[in-house]
């Protein structure tokens, strides 16, 4: 399974520290995955409580392997649609879990619903792909074909959408922190090779082409990440929001 924590190494902190929890806060951790920013905002929520919801049942198992808090539960739901209670929680964090909503007004209403009056929505989202050298090179080096136009990892990557949307949902004070750091793909060309493969868009792109343009483009890619290992990892840079609002 793709290491996602890894990849979000040098993400992470920058993410941890903006969502600001607290002793004593009840947090919702929307597209929790593995379960990494839920337990390190557990940490941060002392006596207070947490709930990571996904729509992956995979992940959440993942995630319940790696969790020893008490005051941690984790829930398989649509967080769209999914009634978490009238003003249950204080914070709702996400890390790049709000991109891919098909309602993403109606969503961000049933999360603003959540959150108590005065309580703060942090997300952290993709810029543009053009933002992104991970998102151009690889799809480029893979064919670029059909599967590389899907837009929707970068849906909120336009600071007027995503401060359209949220207004719209209902909340006010929206603010963007631009964060520019870069993903891990692994301590290797190997692993790197290995973990690239493991993701929906390089896969998608590979299934476009014939066998033999399919083995020149893996080719490719090899050497691709070779000129992006640093002999620290192997690197690509990345541009991120930080989306406050309340």
């Amino acid at each position: 399974m793709f290491d996602y924590d890894g990849e979000m190494r040098f993400l992470q902190g920058r993410f941890r520290a903006a969502c600001g929890v607290r002793d004593g806060d009840r947090v919702l951790d929307v597209g929790c995955g593995g379960g990494q920013t839920t337990r390190e905002a557990a940490a941060d929520a002392g006596r207070g409580q947490v709930v990571g919801v996904d729509v992956s049942e995979q992940m959440l198992e993942q995630a319940r392997r790696r969790t020893a808090e008490e005051h941690v539960s984790y829930l398989l739901a649509d967080a769209t649609t999914y009634d978490f209670g009238e003003a249950a929680f204080d914070v709702c964090i996400s890390r790049f879990g709000v991109m891919f909503f098909d309602d993403p007004v109606g969503a961000f209403t049933n999360l603003r619903k959540a959150l108590r009056p005065g309580g703060r929505l942090v997300a952290m989202v993709w810029q543009s792909r053009a933002e992104n050298e991970w998102a151009q090179v690889i799809p480029a080096t893979l064919g670029g074909g059909a599967a590389a136009r899907d837009e929707s990892p970068f849906s909120l990557g336009d600071p007027d959408v995503a401060r359209g949307v949220l207004r719209s949902a209902g909340f006010g004070e929206v603010t963007f922190v631009e964060v520019r750091e870069q993903l891990y793909y692994g301590p290797d060309v190997e692993t790197a090779y290995e973990n690239v493969l493991q993701l929906r868009e390089p896969l998608a792109l590979l299934a476009e082409l014939t066998p033999a343009d399919a083995e020149r483009a893996r080719a490719d890619l090899r050497a691709l990440l070779a000129a992006h290992d640093t002999g620290d990892g192997v690197l690509f840079d990345s541009a991120t929001w930080i989306i406050t609002a309340e």
